[in-house]
């Protein structure tokens, strides 16, 4: 078969530059990006080597597929999806009015610490946006607050499950960059409270500046202490998720995949004793987080087929060549990668951009002299940014989802941009001050 082997006279120059094109022709005819990787990984297999080459590319996706921590990931999904079917993150919502009070802007600041006791809570990004948006926005919206501060804090907020262990984002990157994904979640874990407080600061500044846009509750919903203390009861049993989770992760008591499976049950016992659990709802929570884990598996199969065959063709070598070309000095590469990431996060899923680009980034970084655990928390702190910024925000779109009739996707984008700013001066900090990580 002469056809086979082929694409070889192109050489890795031309055969990385076709393989990129195609790949974006694909992607503009509203493909999904798993089919569309993986019709390039076979294309460019059977075009480059024939089909001798095929088993190599089904090793590489078994050994990711196949990776026991990967079991985490859908056990946090699950987590998510009950919360999404519970009336925790009401009650949740309600406890944190004592945080608020009376404070200018307390509502919005307390929408955001409710969103890091979410996140805390099963690290789904989705989940949180919605949830935020059905429990949080109307409330901001009935006490007079500005629609362009509200929108924000909610998809901002709800956005912070990238950061906040335990992340799926980390534990992602953990398992393509082949780094502990228990040092991952230890890293991030004070740049994440760093950008809730960023968030916490702005709102507290513009609430300050300009009063209408956060005004203060009215004397009626002043709380009594028997209130408070009733109140307070909706915090005990996310509480107690949140210290089963991560105190037995950081207390080296279970694996990240062990705590996992101690989220879900802890999840599933606050349903029990609250009364809302029922079979209902667990098979309607096992099937929303079934269509989220195989989206992320096939993409993971379709990014690990694409980069298996890449890496055959000596591209991997190639583009990191290129990469570090670019300039002699580290931090001028870490910022040419930083803008490849903000780029691809406009118009790719956050688990396709980690699978192409972090098996060549990686490497190059740990030349660079750079820690690959720093480095993950900055991939998660810049795929915050993705998560807002248009044309394909997927936090926008949960977003208008759930949101008034009257607000629509272009004042949504535009209520984003303050804190896509925040967003990207926290990867500032987090490259300037890498102590930040406490690496």
């Amino acid at each position: 078969m002469e056809i086979f082997g082929s694409f070889q006279a192109l050489g890795i120059e031309y055969g990385t530059l076709v393989m990129f094109i195609v790949l974006m022709l694909l992607l503009l005819t509203g493909m999904p990006l798993a089919y569309v990787t993986l019709m390039v990984a076979l294309i460019f297999a059977l075009g480059w080597f024939g089909p001798t080459v095929v088993p190599l590319i089904t090793s590489n996706i078994f050994s990711f597929v196949s990776s026991f921590v990967f079991v985490s990931v859908p056990m946090f999904v699950l987590m998510a999806a009950i919360l999404d079917r519970s009336g925790i993150a009401r009650d949740l919502f309600d406890a944190m009015k004592i945080v608020g009070g009376r404070l200018r802007g307390g509502v919005a600041i307390q929408t955001i610490a409710v969103a890091v006791i979410l996140a805390a809570m099963s690290g789904i990004i989705g989940g949180e946006v919605v949830l935020l948006g059905l429990v949080a926005l109307p409330q901001m919206l009935r006490l007079g607050y500005d629609k362009h501060l509200a929108i924000g804090v909610v998809c901002a907020g709800g956005a912070l499950g990238t950061m906040v262990p335990p992340s799926i984002v980390l534990i992602i990157y953990g398992l393509t960059a082949n780094v502990s994904i228990g040092d991952l979640f230890t890293a991030a874990f004070l740049p994440g409270l760093m950008l809730a407080g960023f968030y916490v600061t702005y709102i507290l500044i513009r609430a300050y500046m300009n009063p209408q846009l956060a005004p203060i509750p009215s004397e009626d919903d002043d709380l009594t202490t028997a209130q408070k203390l009733k109140l307070l009861k909706g915090l005990i049993l996310p509480m107690m998720v949140v210290v089963g989770v991560l105190g037995s992760i950081y207390g080296g008591i279970a694996s990240v995949t062990e705590a996992s499976a101690v989220g879900v049950f802890g999840v599933i016992l606050s349903t029990l004793v609250r009364g809302e659990f029922s079979f209902g709802m667990l098979k309607g929570a096992a099937l929303q987080a079934l269509r989220t884990v195989g989206m992320i598996v096939w993409i993971g199969i379709g990014a690990s087929a694409l980069v298996g065959v890449f890496n055959l063709m000596g591209g991997i070598n190639f583009v990191s060549g290129l990469i570090t070309g670019i300039s002699e000095n580290p931090t001028i590469v870490l910022l040419f990668m930083m803008l490849i990431l903000f780029i691809l996060g406009m118009f790719l899923d956050w688990v396709g951009i980690a699978l192409l680009t972090m098996p060549i980034f990686v490497p190059v970084i740990i030349t660079l002299g750079y820690d690959p655990v720093w480095f993950g928390v900055l991939f998660a702190m810049n795929m915050q940014v993705s998560f807002l910024s248009p044309p394909f925000g997927p936090a926008a779109f949960y977003l208008k989802s759930v949101a008034p009739p009257d607000i629509s996707l272009a004042t949504i984008f535009r209520s984003l941009l303050p804190f896509i700013c925040l967003q990207i001066l926290a990867v500032a900090m987090l490259i300037a001050f890498p102590g930040i990580t406490g690496r």
